[in-house]
C-alpha cells in the first residue's frame, strides 16, 4: 500500500538530484584576445606588496576603412582611429623578457585575455580599467626603417 507512492517520492527525488548535478557541470568558455600594433611607451614593472611584479605597457592598434561610396581609392576618403590597449604581463619568463626588449614604437603581437577591474584613484574615486593579460608576445620586423 505504501510501497508506491514511496517509489514515486524517490524517483522524483533521485530525478531532481541529477538535474541538479547536472547544472553543476561547468561549461567550457573562451577568452582569447590577438593584438597587432605598435608598442606606445616604454615598460614599467610594478610591483604591489605581498603579490608578484607584473611588466605594464601600451599597445595602439589602427582600425581603417573607406568612407563614401566611391569605388575608387583615393587617400582622402581612408579614416582611421587607433585604440590603446593596456597590457599586461605577469608570467615571470616572459614578463622580463617583456620588460628587457618591448621599446616605444615596436611592432609586436600579443596573445592574452581581457580581464576587467577596479582600482582607486588617487582621489579616492572608483575607476574600472580593462586589461589584456598577456600569456605570449611575438616581436615582428620593423618594416618602417629605412633600409641602407
Amino acid at each position: 500500500m505504501f510501497r508506491r507512492p514511496v517509489l514515486q517520492v524517490l524517483h522524483q527525488f533521485v530525478r531532481h538530484e541529477s538535474e541538479i548535478a547536472s547544472s553543476l557541470v561547468l561549461e567550457r568558455s573562451l577568452n582569447r584576445v590577438q593584438l597587432l600594433g605598435r608598442v606606445g611607451q616604454d615598460p614599467v614593472m610594478r610591483q604591489v606588496e605581498g603579490k608578484n611584479p607584473v611588466t605594464i605597457f601600451s599597445l595602439a592598434t589602427n582600425e581603417m576603412w573607406r568612407s563614401g561610396d566611391s569605388e575608387e581609392y583615393q587617400m582622402g576618403d581612408v579614416s582611421q582611429k587607433t585604440t590603446w590597449h593596456r597590457i599586461s604581463v605577469f608570467r615571470p619568463g616572459l614578463r622580463d623578457v617583456a620588460y628587457q626588449y618591448v621599446k616605444k614604437g615596436a611592432r609586436i603581437y600579443v596573445e592574452g585575455k581581457v580581464d576587467y577591474g577596479e582600482y582607486m584613484d588617487k582621489n579616492n574615486v572608483r575607476r574600472q580599467a580593462t586589461t589584456i593579460i598577456a600569456d605570449n608576445i611575438i616581436f615582428l620586423s620593423d618594416q618602417t626603417k629605412e633600409k641602407v
